[in-house]
């Protein structure tokens, strides 16, 4: 327990203060005794609230409290609770033209023959069902058990794709479009050089519909099998090997080469978070993102249901008022879906948040939209779709981490960056993530997964200067250095689509 416990003092017209330290029961504290113990990323009060006045962290509103509170007092669920509230949407009154700066960053990376850069190089394997998803593995298991990779060092590896659905379906509904959606996606990310699709042959999402939605054919880079037509599973394990090893030699022709900064798509994500993420990592993350966008790069937020409640601070930022009322229109389908299945918005923060230190969705969507950084909303885009514009949006997906990040590396993120307070572990394949710890005891505690340690802002170092870090990692991330949790070897099973409709 520190001797001198510090506290933040977020905004004026804040009623909490932030714990950085825990405060012990009694110990006057920026002129407040606690009447409770605080624990460390935790709220105190700084005024009286009676019930039903709002509780107010970032200078925005948090919550309401449940029960009146006292000056000192510890406040979290048991006295601050969710409700819904008007937001002033002031649409695209913030947007502005973001200048180019310079000097130009650059990094090394892979072009393709479209023009894209990727940061990484791999062969996929795709399912179009789960009933060949073994298949898949058998695949990419007889090609790593072979050591035929080690002939070709420009390839980072052949990976299984694989997913829990594919049949039972609508078939011409958004299940199977989003489905579809994410294929393709995967399939012409940049961080993939070929890719073979597995299917069984009956399902619903059929691989020949498939082709013809998107005008694909054989090549030697792209091929397709399904388990009944080609004879069953060892006979498609031999075509689908075979298939691989003739690709292998085209996707090692791939060297690294100069790009500029600007070729950069960043997938944001933020997982297990703490009182300090919004203080700490994602607004650091977002300095970063003001650099990249300022190269002409571009950044994705996501996760409606944790920016739920933060959203007005996008739509005033839009470029245009459409812009804006495309999230509007985004957060109410939300609304309705958790409605519909009796559930709430609020069903976010998770246990671990809460521990953490957050309250409520508010509270945790205020710190997840930091990460988007301070310039102009240019396009929001719904789950999986390609992302053309450059500057900072918005993708439509889900809170959940896995299911989140597929959307947007379908999107063509080449990179992603993931803030974390409680301690994810999680990677991503094809493309790099990059995990910055919101504070020093995560970071150390986690070293294995932890490449960026954000609490040292907690001691006094910059927002500025930790963005300035993470854009730098981020580009030597982008050139090839490899993230923890590349090395702990994640990324083969968070390949999780969004299931929207009905399993049937």
């Amino acid at each position: 327990m520190t001797p001198h416990p510090r506290t933040l003092d977020l905004h004026p017209s804040d009623t909490v203060l932030v714990a950085v330290d825990t405060i012990p029961e009694g110990l006057v504290v920026a002129g407040v005794a606690a009447r409770q113990r605080i624990p460390r990323g935790h709220k105190m009060a700084r005024s009286a609230a009676a019930t039903g006045a709002p509780i107010r962290k970032f200078g925005q509103i948090i919550g309401f409290a449940t029960a009146p509170i006292a000056p000192g007092d510890w406040v979290h669920e048991h006295n601050c609770g969710f409700a819904a509230f008007e937001r002033d949407y002031r649409f695209a009154e913030e947007a502005r033209k973001t200048p180019r700066a310079g000097p130009a960053a650059t990094f090394r990376g892979f072009r393709r023959a479209n023009g894209k850069i990727g940061t990484r190089n791999y062969v996929g394997i795709l399912t179009s069902v789960n009933c060949s998803a073994s298949v898949a593995k058998f695949m990419a298991e007889e090609i790593l058990r072979s050591g035929v990779l080690s002939d070709y060092p420009n390839v980072d590896g052949v990976i299984p794709l694989v997913h829990s659905t594919g049949c039972g379906l609508d078939t011409e509904g958004e299940t199977v479009e989003v489905l579809k959606r994410t294929t393709w996606g995967y399939a012409t990310n940049p961080n993939m050089a070929a890719c073979v699709l597995v299917g069984l042959g009956c399902e619903g999402f059929q691989i020949g519909k498939y082709k013809e939605a998107y005008g694909l054919q054989e090549s030697d880079t792209f091929r397709t099998f399904t388990i009944q037509e080609t004879g069953g599973t060892r006979k498609t394990v031999a075509a689908g090997v075979e298939a691989i090893r003739t690709m292998l030699p085209i996707a090692n022709r791939a060297a690294r080469e100069e790009a500029p900064a600007s070729e950069l798509m960043l997938a944001l994500q933020c997982g297990g978070s703490d009182g300090y993420s919004g203080i700490t990592a994602n607004v650091a993350l977002g300095a970063a993102v003001d650099i990249l966008v300022a190269q002409g790069g571009t950044a994705i937020l996501s996760e409606t249901p944790e920016i739920y409640g933060a959203e007005h601070l996008l739509t005033a930022r839009a470029r245009t008022r459409e812009v804006g009322e495309s999230l509007v229109e985004i957060i109410r389908w939300w609304e309705d879906y958790t409605a519909r299945n009796r559930m709430s918005m609020n069903n976010n923060p998770s246990p671990g948040n809460k521990l953490g230190g957050l309250t409520t969705i508010l509270e945790k969507s205020l710190g997840a939209a930091a990460k988007g950084g301070t310039t102009t909303l240019e396009a929001v885009y719904r789950y999986a779709e390609p992302v053309t514009a450059k500057g900072f949006v918005y993708m439509d997906t889900p809170g959940y981490d896995p299911v989140s990040a597929t959307g947007q590396v379908a999107g063509g993120a080449n990179l992603l960056a993931f803030t974390t307070g409680r301690g994810s572990a999680y990677g991503c394949k094809p493309t790099p993530s990059l995990k910055l710890a919101t504070n020093s005891d995560i970071y150390r505690r986690m070293i294995d997964d932890m490449d960026v340690d954000c609490g040292t802002i907690l001691d006094g170092v910059s927002i500025e200067a930790k963005g300035r870090e993470i854009f730098e990692a981020l580009l030597r991330v982008a050139s090839g250095e490899k993230t923890k949790s590349e090395l702990l070897g994640y990324g083969d099973a968070e390949f999780v689509p969004w299931q929207i409709g009905a399993t049937m």
